[in-house]
């Protein structure tokens, strides 16, 4: 801006200026049965025409919701039938060790001995069959 003559900043100035672009109109939105529906201009005419697939959506909901019900009852049962597995190990592993402790040789004899069963102190003998010459 030094040394310049007044008479040729007005012309730098207009160069400099901002040009201001002029937005294009929107496109027009396609009149489509939902946009009509909500359309200002809705008449009887266009919600008799919309109606199919207003039910058709309606429809996919309550397939949506029900099938949303079955997916979490399925997964409640596995979830109890989980803790009943769970449970029923616990009981046969009880019962396993239960069983293992009562076969023991000095529980056998406790239980047996109010029977008036007693252990063999002599060893077992081997019994020989005799063959028959006879044929009989």
């Amino acid at each position: 801006m030094t040394n310049r003559l007044r008479t040729e900043i007005p012309e730098e100035e207009a160069e400099n200026e901002l040009v201001v672009e002029q937005k294009q109109p929107a496109k027009e939105i396609s009149e489509n049965a939902l946009w009509q529906l909500f359309a200002a201009t809705f008449n009887a005419e266009k919600a008799t025409s919309a109606l199919p697939f207003v039910l058709f959506l309606a429809f996919l909901g309550m397939i949506y919701i029900g099938n949303m019900h079955l997916a979490e009852k399925n997964i409640r049962d596995i979830a109890k039938l989980g803790k009943e597995v769970k449970e029923l190990t616990w009981d046969y592993k009880t019962a396993k060790a239960d069983l293992a402790f009562k076969s023991t040789l000095t529980e056998v004899a406790k239980r047996v001995d109010t029977l008036g069963i007693k252990e063999s102190i002599e060893p077992p003998q081997r019994l020989r069959a005799q063959e028959v010459k006879d044929g009989h």
